[in-house]
Formats: structure tokens, sequence, C-alpha cells
């Protein structure tokens, strides 16, 4: 199954769902369609590069019409995995569905979790409910910078998260805080992520910073990237991705502090001389930025700005590439909620010389991601996935 020098670049727009899954409304995202919503709540986006790879003829996208001609592969997937986060989504991607659902505390961690957090990390803690990241900085965020305490909160996903101002608490105090967190974090408690959200300013002008880190459960079984690791063929990350997967099958992940210079990034990387193995690329502000703060605008003006750099990275890709433009939940910005949504992921797919305008249907997991490009690379990806090569090859 060798293919020598093959190379695949798969790009996560995050946070970009293309409509409600049959069972939303039991996660209470009924009427969620990130994209969907968003195309009609400013009247219209300018994506024709999408477009023209097939955008208007996933199902439920009619909203932007399908040209007569196509050069891409078009459909949704459906996320196989209970949850709908970054790190179910990731990982059902590089072959591990997630059968159990990770635990959630709508109401708060208990006393017993909290009050061993309190004494590992030697102060006490505010906060501790659900709640928006924004708003409780906003709310605590006074009190915290007084008493030194750290805002704990989690949301609708599996997460502890911990909130701290760079100048009351260090970054290199807050990591080590989270990394307790994480050790804490097991059994019953075994959220899939403790996120370090570091922010500085003054009253009234709090704003997280780019120094975010996610500290995730270690996968469970076997991925993409770890058969990849092993056969000796190169894997490098956009983006935290490491962080979702505990660090684990990356030669090596660069980091950037927006879109924007993520973009840059990734077409760097797709243009440079190493052409074989995998760049998986995560686009975070459509979730991080915009989705979770409900910025219809700004989050319409991301799907605009990534539109307008898709020629630039279709240019950088070479003939041995395979591209998907891919999803893995949904955080629709119109809803009242400023959580995810458990939504259809989006999928797109081009490689120099395809047959045009192939329709890939709806997936019935994530996991096809990962036996497509398993299949390009001439490996065999772990899980349940089902490979759509063949179809883009004609």
């Amino acid at each position: 199954m060798d293919r020598g020098d093959a190379r695949a670049v798969v790009v996560v727009l995050d946070g970009v769902g293309v409509g409600e899954m049959p069972d939303a409304s039991q996660y209470g995202d009924g009427g969620s369609a990130s994209l969907q919503n968003t195309w009609r709540a400013l009247g219209g986006l300018e994506l024709p590069n999408m477009v023209k790879m097939g955008l208007g003829g996933i199902e439920g996208l009619q909203v932007c019409g399908f040209p007569p001609e196509v050069v891409g592969g078009y459909g949704r997937m459906a996320i196989a995995s209970h949850g709908k986060d970054s790190t179910v989504g990731h990982w059902e991607m590089m072959g591990l569905r997630v059968d159990e659902p990770f635990p959630t505390f709508p109401d708060g961690f208990p006393e017993e979790l909290i009050a061993g957090f309190e004494g590992e990390i030697g102060r006490g803690i505010l906060g501790n409910r659900s709640a928006s990241g924004t708003e409780i900085i906003n709310e605590l965020g006074e009190e915290h910078i007084r008493s030194g305490k750290p805002i704990v909160y989690t949301s609708a996903d599996s997460v502890f998260q911990v909130a701290a101002h760079e100048e009351v608490i260090p970054l290199r105090e807050q990591y080590r805080i989270c990394e307790i967190a994480r050790c804490l974090c097991s059994g019953d408690y075994a959220v899939a992520r403790v996120i370090a959200r570091p922010f500085i300013g003054e009253p009234g002008g709090f704003r997280r910073t780019a120094n975010r880190k996610d500290y995730s459960l270690p996968p469970p079984g076997r991925t993409l990237l770890d058969v990849l690791q092993e056969e000796g063929i190169p894997v490098l990350g956009v983006g935290k991705l490491d962080d979702l997967f505990a660090g684990r099958g990356f030669d090596r992940c660069i980091h950037y502090s927006g879109n924007l210079e993520g973009m840059e990034l990734l077409e760097g990387q797709v243009s440079s001389e190493e052409r074989r193995g995998l760049i998986f690329a995560n686009l975070i502000d459509f979730d991080m930025a915009w989705g979770h703060r409900n910025d219809v605008l700004a989050y319409g003006r991301g799907l605009e700005e990534f539109d307008r750099f898709l020629p630039r990275l279709l240019s950088a890709c070479g003939e041995g590439d395979l591209l998907l433009i891919v999803s893995d939940h949904g955080n629709d910005p119109t809803t009242k909620s400023t959580d995810h949504s458990r939504e259809y992921c989006l999928l797109l797919a081009w490689m120099r010389g395809m047959s045009s305008g192939i329709e890939l249907g709806t997936r019935e997991t994530l996991g096809d991601v990962g036996a497509t490009v398993a299949d390009h690379l001439g490996v065999r990806c772990p899980g349940e996935g089902v490979s759509f090569y063949s179809r883009l090859r004609g």
C-alpha cells in the first residue's frame, strides 16, 4: 500500500457545523446550523471558492447555491461518538470513537473534588459553576485580583476550566495549577479537558490571551496519528492539536495566536519541501473567539476570510497532495447558547487531477476522514471509518 511521497492536508474549521443531527434536541441543540444560520443572519456570505468546491451541494446548505462547474468533493459527516466537543471530534476523525460520554457537571464540580483541588494548590477558588468564560471573568475578575483565587468554571462540555489574570497568577503557576487539576480529574471526574484560560486587563476591560493551554485525557486507544508515527511518516500539527491528543502522535506542532496567523503558517508548511506525511491544522477562532461569544458578524467574516485564503492553499498543494476541509462539531453563534452544538460536520475534498463534482453524501462517522487519509498515505487506520479515496480518484 506504500504510496511514497503522498501527503495529506486536513484543515479543521473548528465549530463550523452544517446542520443539526437527528439527536440534537437531546443535547439542547435543536435548530442549530452554524454555517446556514450565520449565512441567513448576515443576509448572505461571500464564499465563492468554497461554493466552487461544492459547498452548496451539501444537504441542508442550499442557501448558497450550486454552480454549473464544481471542482471538489462535498458532503457532511455525522458524529458517531457521544458528545460534541473538540476532543471527541478530533479523536473520531483519527479513528478513535468515544462510546462512553465524558462526564459533565452542569451544577458545578462536587465539593470533594474542589476541596482536594484547593488543598493541592494552596488557595481557595471562585466560581465553580457552568458559565460563559467571558461573562464569569467580567463578573469575578475584580474579586480574583483582590483575593488571588483562580476562577473555576465549566460548560455544557466536559471541561474543568481555570481562569486567572496573568499579573496575579503568572502563567507558569497557572499551568501548574491545571496540571494538578488534570491529575485530580480522574475516575468519575475524568473530564475530557482541563483548560487554562489566562486573561489580562482591568475591570470592565478584561480580555483572554492566546496563552490558553489544554490538558486532555490521553486517547484510550490507537489513532491514525500513532500508526503514522510507527510507520515513520511525518505528522505536523498547526494549532494546539497536540493538546487534544495529550501530546501524542506529532513530530511537532506549531501554535499560533489567531486564524490569520494560523492560515499563514499553514500555507508556509504546505509550500515547504516536505512533501510527504500529514499536515493536520485547526483554525480555532470560529469556536473559541466567535462561536462561544455569539459573535455572528465576526464568525461570518471569518468564513469569508478563510474563503479568500483558499486559492492560496490550493495553489500551495502539489501533485501528491490530498486536501480535506472539515469540522469537528458546531458552535452556532446565532442561538442563545454559547456552547458547542451537536451538528453534522463539514466535508470538502480536493486533489489535483481528481474527478470533479463528487457528491460524498452523508458519512456515518468523522472516522471517514482518517480512513481516507490512511488510504492516501498507504497505511491502515484504526476504527470503523470508510475511505472515500477511490471516489476522488475516479
